[in-house]
C-alpha cells in the first residue's frame, strides 16, 4: 500500500518540539490540551468514510496502480486539529475531462452537493478539480476528486508505477473533521 510521509514527518518534529517547550516551562500546551481526543475513538468515522461508494466509482478503463490497490484511509492531526479521510488512486487513459463528467454525475446520484467552483466548472466542461458537500446543516463531510501532479506526489513521498506514464492520475477524497465540527469545500 503506498503511503504518504512527507507531512507525517515535519508536523512529528514540530510536535516533539511543542511538546518538549509545554514539559520544559510546567505549562500545558494547545497541542496537549487538542490532543486530548485528537484521533482517539475515530475508527467508527472512518468506517463511514470508507463506506461511500463513490470511492469505488471510477470510469470505463480506469487502472488502479500497482501500490494504491487498497482504500487508504484514517486519521491525522494537523494545527491540533484531527482529520478522518477515505481515498482511492486512480489513473485513467483518455481525457481528463471525462473524469469530470463521471464524478460529477456519480457524486449527484449519491445525493453529493457541487461546491460553486464545481458548478462554475460544470458549464465549461473542463477538466478540474471537483469538491461537494452532502448539503446537510451540521455535516463536516467533504468529497474532493482531483487530479495529481507531480509536487503532491513527491510531497506525499509516494513511489508511483509505470501506469503513471499512462494517463492522468487522480485521487478520490472523502474528509471531514474528526469532532464532525462544520467545514465546507473552499471555493
Amino acid at each position: 500500500m503506498a503511503s504518504r510521509k512527507g507531512t507525517g514527518r515535519c508536523a512529528r518534529l514540530l510536535l516533539v518540539a511543542v511538546v518538549s517547550t509545554g514539559a520544559l516551562t510546567g505549562c500545558e500546551t494547545l497541542v496537549d490540551a487538542a490532543s486530548a481526543t485528537g484521533c482517539k475513538g475515530t475508527e467508527s468515522r472512518v468506517d463511514e468514510l470508507k463506506s461511500y461508494g463513490v470511492l469505488d466509482s471510477r470510469p470505463q478503463g480506469t487502472i488502479v496502480p500497482k501500490g494504491f490497490e487498497d482504500l487508504n484511509a484514517g486519521c491525522w492531526e494537523d494545527s491540533g486539529e484531527a482529520w478522518v479521510y477515505a481515498d482511492r488512486t486512480y489513473v485513467f487513459p483518455g481525457d481528463k475531462a471525462e473524469v469530470t463528467r463521471h464524478y460529477r454525475a456519480a457524486a449527484e446520484r449519491d445525493g453529493w452537493k457541487p461546491s460553486a467552483a464545481t458548478r462554475k466548472s460544470a458549464k465549461a466542461d473542463k477538466p478540474a478539480s471537483l469538491c461537494f458537500t452532502l448539503g446537510k446543516k451540521d455535516d463536516s463531510t467533504t468529497l474532493d476528486v482531483y487530479f495529481l501532479t507531480e509536487e503532491i506526489l513527491e510531497a506525499e513521498e509516494t513511489e508511483t508505477g509505470p501506469e503513471f506514464d499512462s494517463g492522468a492520475g487522480y485521487r478520490v477524497s472523502i474528509n471531514s473533521t474528526a469532532d464532525g465540527s462544520a467545514t465546507s469545500c473552499s471555493d
